[in-house]
């Protein structure tokens, strides 16, 4: 199949298929640790731990599992931030070939409560300061244990010890429910036998939830084939990747993207995580400074914050060898600044987006190394095949005719759990006999191969009856040289159904007044259809964000509703 495909002839030295071994991700890591024992695996808040030891935390971690009863297929919750712990979880409970839930620790109680009883764990994790949420609900779940950490933990001495005493470290109640994680890796002596357990491609591995922009979260199951492969296709797309490069793992933990490539990628090659556990831009400076990051991969808003900080302004960028970003849609005017930005501060490389859904992990396609495509979000990854249909059909569309984005390959997930119907809207077998996922974005392919981002399906705005992609308006908004960020949404109204709104972060330097807007609606009436124009323009310092830093357009859309409905 595809044994041709238009976008091969922009591969360059980049292999169009890849062997993948049938193992799981812990034995990546193990095979990257017989390697390179000596180099970092991770760097936490001056800590650093080599392969070697980082193997052993491992071990060690998943006998205090063991001790605890935890066996192959049981679920394990995560619900921590990019701390040590985390990363030394998640690959223990890989290890006995139990399954890791991935849950945002800034989760509100109830969704907490949705995702530890729909992904059936039977322990979770999470950090003191937020116990608080777990001990609210801990009548409801099915939870047997949750080990509580602490950031100290994971600190030097000094710094752990400092950092216990002011008052950064909440009291956990004494509770049986409740181990800490020192005592819980204490356990691992009561388990006198050795690990036997051998991990394969297609077990289940990974629970990710979906949701923050759509709706009702979904519990995506994906295998360690799905993130093996990701790791193996990225690193050869890339073609920068090597062994004890350093990266700033800034992106979650508990979301594909963070955890897929900011994590397993990397340590799967012999390189470094810099984890960061918490997002702050007045700090980047620093890590630039102490790390020499040679990759970081982030959302669009993170890049913009980046570049709005005045200390970021002399930096010396010359040690990146890759800038990826992903998660949300890069303006075409956001890409242009965010290059200047680089290449101002030394950097020899452009930002390189990718594309991918939770449900084939993460990234699927990357902008190739040595050519771009204005607009495009890139050519597929190895063994990845794309192709367009009509939405709510398998028909494929004509080249450069906008459809439903469909693609198939090592990274599909399993299923959505516990949601048969959806599983079988999303996964669905063409006429060529492969299974594709509908992924429910709208985009198009040119007659190279490259594809183009438009819109979330669900986002297009309906106003007089005609189809209105926000993306495309906030390309045009972006591209006025007052604007740093903008977001489109489409607002009720009686007459054309919905009327079109910008909500504008300005660059620093920049008043938001009324010349500026207007400025602004007359660079837009120059370059959008006039069905298509925003009805209304409204400034905001900052645009809301989920829990994973993309634009929450959604809360922005029930701002405007509670205006109507209050008027």
């Amino acid at each position: 199949m595809n044994s041709e495909a238009k976008w091969y002839k922009f591969y360059g030295d980049v292999p169009r298929t890849i062997d993948y071994p049938d193992i799981s991700m812990y034995q990546m890591i193990k095979n990257a640790k017989d390697k390179y024992e000596s180099y970092t695996a991770y760097d936490f808040m001056g800590k650093s731990v080599n392969y070697n030891d980082f193997l052993e935390q491992i071990e060690t971690c998943a006998k205090a599992l063991c001790a605890q009863g935890i066996k192959k297929g049981d679920t394990v919750t995560i619900c921590l931030p990019n701390v040590p712990q985390a990363v030394i979880m998640f690959y223990a409970i890989n290890r006995i070939g139990a399954i890791a839930s991935m849950v945002h620790p800034l989760s509100a109680e109830n969704e907490i409560l949705f995702y530890l009883n729909e992904s059936n764990s039977k322990i979770a994790i999470t950090l003191s300061q937020f116990y608080d949420k777990f001990d609210a609900i801990k009548g409801k779940t099915c939870v047997e244990k949750v080990i509580v950490a602490k950031i100290g933990e994971a600190l030097p001495m000094v710094k752990g010890f400092f950092y216990k005493f002011i008052g950064h470290e909440p009291k956990v109640k004494d509770d049986p429910w409740v181990i800490s994680w020192s005592d819980f890796l204490e356990k691992a002596d009561d388990y006198k036998e050795q690990i036997k357990h051998k991990g394969y491609g297609d077990d289940a591995a990974v629970i990710l939830f979906s949701g923050g922009t759509t709706g009702t979260a979904k519990g995506i199951l994906l295998t360690n084939l799905n993130f093996n492969a990701l790791a193996m296709q990225t690193a050869a797309a890339s073609e920068c990747l090597c062994e004890g490069d350093t990266m700033l793992s800034v992106m979650p933990i508990f979301h594909g993207f963070g955890l897929g490539i900011g994590i397993h990628t990397v340590l799967a090659y012999g390189g470094r995580c810099v984890l960061i556990p918490r997002l702050n831009v007045a700090e980047f400076p620093g890590y630039f400074k102490k790390y020499r990051p040679n990759y970081m991969a982030g959302v669009p808003t993170l890049f913009e914050a980046i570049m709005r900080n005045e200390d970021m302004k002399n930096a010396d960028l010359s040690c990146l060898k890759g800038m990826f970003s992903g998660g949300d849609s890069l303006s075409i005017e956001l890409k242009r600044k965010i290059d200047a930005f680089l290449k101002d501060r030394g950097a020899k490389i452009q930002v390189r987006e990718g594309y991918g859904t939770t449900e084939c992990v993460t990234a699927s396609c990357l902008t190739p190394s040595t050519y771009y495509r204005e607009g495009s979000i890139g050519i597929p990854y190895p063994d990845t095949f794309y192709k367009i249909v009509v939405p709510s059909t398998n028909e494929e569309c004509e080249t450069g005719t906008m459809g439903e984005i469909c693609l198939t390959g090592p990274t599909l997930m399993k299923e959505y759990i516990n949601n048969p119907k959806e599983t079988s809207q999303t996964l669905r077998v063409h006429d060529d006999g492969k299974t594709y996922l509908h992924t429910g974005d709208l985009g198009y392919m040119d007659e190279d191969g490259f594809i183009y981002f438009v819109q979330r399906l669900k986002r297009m705005i309906v106003t007089n009856g005609y189809n209105v992609y926000p993306s495309q308006i906030e390309n045009v908004i972006d591209s006025h040289e007052a604007v740093m960020f903008s977001t489109v949404i489409g607002v009720k109204d009686e007459i054309r159904m919905h009327k079109v709104k910008a909500f504008i972060v300005l660059k620093p330097g920049f008043t938001p007044t009324e010349e500026i807007k207007a400025s602004i609606k007359a660079h837009c009436e120059k370059n959008i259809a006039k069905y298509a124009l925003p009805k209304e323009y409204e400034y905001r310092d900052s645009l809301p964000k989920t829990l994973v830093g993309k634009v929450a357009y959604r809360e922005l859309e029930r701002e405007e509703e509670e205006k109507i409905l209050a008027k």
